[in-house]
């Protein structure tokens, strides 16, 4: 409980003292964008850092060499922790933003922060509004600014960490339009910090993995249909790896996932 408190704190604290700092992020970015979204990112990063090193979580990053250092990009990754952000921030290179639910917009302080390090509101329940998310998504791609999405659209509860949500399909939409490369990521060990032990906060060690990127377009024919699938399949692939090696993953469980991607 102490950790969590000590998390909670920091979070209460950072937004409230951060607020001068939010107001000069306001003043350059209406001169400059590219120079505030660089400082708020540094800045998000550092809090996050603190919080994670307050949490007892260590980080594992593989793949890194997939991560192309010249375009921006579209990460897709499994999401089972409010943690996967923190760790997904602190890990990946150059300016990134999430994609969050349209309800995090209506948290003072935080949103204000969300949208300086390039974070995009998602109205689930409004088709229309879905579209201008994609759009902003395309131009934010456009000029260099990468984003991360998680296509299974909502926190996977699941006990067995493969037990993937479906992912859904209109998720890859700005990689698609954009001609940006995918690049899956899979993520072990977020929920064993917080949400399976909730309320409290217990140190994990977290592993992230960057699969090798893809561009829709270039699939094969029957692959190109659908790319969610396809990157879907490239992040199991990653956390059955992964698990296995952890041992977290026995040999009959295994076998029981292996027959379920059969069927």
């Amino acid at each position: 409980m102490i950790r969590f408190i000590l998390v909670a704190a920091t979070v209460i604290i950072f937004l409230i003292l951060s607020i001068p700092v939010m107001l000069l992020e306001w003043l350059i970015g209406r001169r400059n964008r590219h120079l505030r979204d660089v400082q708020s990112l540094a800045v998000i990063r550092w809090i996050f850092r603190l919080i994670l090193r307050i949490a007892g979580v260590k980080i594992t990053v593989k793949g890194r060499e997939h991560v192309p250092a010249d375009c921006a990009v579209l990460y897709v990754g499994n999401h089972r922790s409010y943690f996967d952000i923190l760790a997904g921030y602190v890990t990946v290179p150059g300016l990134m933003g999430f994609v969050a639910k349209k309800e995090m917009e209506q948290l003072p302080l935080l949103s204000t922060w969300m949208k300086y390090v390039n974070c995009l509101f998602l109205d689930r329940q409004n088709l229309k509004e879905g579209l201008k998310t994609i759009l902003a998504g395309i131009d934010q791609v456009k000029r260099g600014v990468s984003v991360w999405i998680f296509p299974e659209g909502t926190r996977n509860k699941q006990e067995n960490p493969m037990d993937l949500l479906p992912f859904k399909e209109g998720s890859l939409k700005i990689a698609e339009k954009s001609g940006c490369p995918v690049i899956p990521v899979a993520i072990t060990g977020t929920a064993e910090v917080f949400e399976q032990h909730f309320p409290f906060i217990r140190p994990s060690h977290v592993t992230i993995e960057f699969g090798k990127p893809f561009i829709p377009k270039e699939l094969e024919p029957e692959l190109k249909k659908f790319p969610g699938a396809y990157a879907e399949k490239q992040i199991k692939a990653m956390l059955e790896a992964e698990l296995m090696t952890q041992g977290k993953l026995t040999d009959k469980n295994h076998d029981l996932q292996t027959d379920k991607a059969k069927e």
